[in-house]
Formats: C-alpha cells, sequence, structure tokens
C-alpha cells in the first residue's frame, strides 16, 4: 500500500508502516528526525501522487482547546489552519486519518469519529487525540495500562516543547500500522 504520513518530522508512523512492508513517505515543512523516504515540502504538492491512504498531523497550534483563550487573537490563523484541515479530508485519497488534539475542528467541521489516549496503547500517560477517518475503522486499543498520567501537559516551556508534544506515541503508531496497514 502506498501511504503518505502529512506533517510528521517525527518518522514514527511512517517506520511503523514501513516495518510492514509498506510504501509509505513523511512529508513536513522540517526535515525528518530518522532517515527514511521523507518530502522535505508542503503536502499539496504530493497529495495526488497516487495515494492509498493518508495520516495527517496538522499544526494544532492555532485549533488546540488549550490555546482557545488567545482564539480571538488568531481568527485569520485559525481560518487558514481550519481550511488546512478541510483540504487534507477533503482529498481524493480513499482512506484517511486525520489526528489533532481536542480543539476547534470539532465544532467548525465536524466532531471527531474517535478520541484516543496513550494509556490505550501502551503508553502511561494521558494526551486525549481525536481521530476524523475517512475509509477506515475505528482503532482498537491493544495494551490498556495503568499510571495515566498527562506528563505531555505537564513540560515545561522551552524552546522544542512543541516538537515533544507533537510527537506520536510508538503504541498508537504500531496499532496504526497493524490496523489500517491490513485493509
Amino acid at each position: 500500500m502506498r501511504i503518505i504520513i502529512a506533517c510528521e518530522f517525527s518518522g514514527i508512523v511512517r517506520d511503523a508502516f514501513r516495518a510492514r512492508g509498506h510504501d509509505a513517505v513523511s512529508c513536513d515543512l522540517l526535515p525528518t528526525e530518522r532517515p527514511g523516504p521523507h518530502y522535505l515540502g508542503d503536502v499539496r504538492d504530493i497529495i495526488n501522487d497516487g495515494f492509498d491512504l493518508m495520516i495527517c498531523h496538522p499544526p494544532c497550534t492555532h485549533l488546540a482547546a488549550s490555546g482557545a483563550r488567545w482564539w480571538p487573537e488568531k481568527i485569520e490563523l485559525q481560518r487558514e489552519a481550519l481550511e488546512f484541515v478541510k483540504f487534507l479530508l477533503n482529498s481524493s485519497i480513499p482512506k484517511i486519518a486525520l489526528e489533532n488534539p481536542v480543539g476547534k475542528i470539532s465544532t467548525a467541521i465536524r466532531p471527531p469519529d474517535q478520541i484516543i489516549q496513550p494509556w490505550q496503547f501502551g503508553h502511561g500517560e494521558t494526551k486525549a487525540t481525536c481521530l476524523w477517518l475517512k475509509g477506515l475503522p475505528l482503532l482498537v486499543p491493544t495494551n490498556v495500562v495503568e499510571g495515566r498520567e498527562p506528563k505531555i501537559h505537564r513540560m515545561p516551556p522551552g524552546p522544542d516543547r512543541w516538537k515533544e508534544r507533537s510527537r506520536t506515541f510508538p503504541g498508537i503508531a504500531e496499532a496504526m500500522a497493524d490496523q489500517w496497514g491490513n485493509l
């Protein structure tokens, strides 16, 4: 299966699919952190290149509920972010999963199909993650664990905080590759 992982610099989801034999490429405006197929640029440049599945992680900077207090100052930025989300969801790729935190997408576009947590996939942390799905089933939890701490939420401020918060948990990436890579 040809798979594009849009807005992913980490390579975590890409590598989970590649480990299962898929032709997966990540795409981001940032270079990849891991060696592997990566398109450095805008996903809009390659979205129509014949992919069967797209998993996208559009930036949540202007969309996440955690930043709602700044929304009145970001009306135009938020409008652009929502247009990008609509573009991704309305692409001609037959199977799509769009991931984002709880936030503006739910009210401006539509509610998510599913909300998952890292502790459902082997990580003892909380971080509600919404999934908007097209042509895909709900993701089934694979390893429910105890210890549910909000480590991501409690990260101290710093220049790379946004990067650390945006990485997909490996257990979630593995579940995506196992469950959606076999369709």
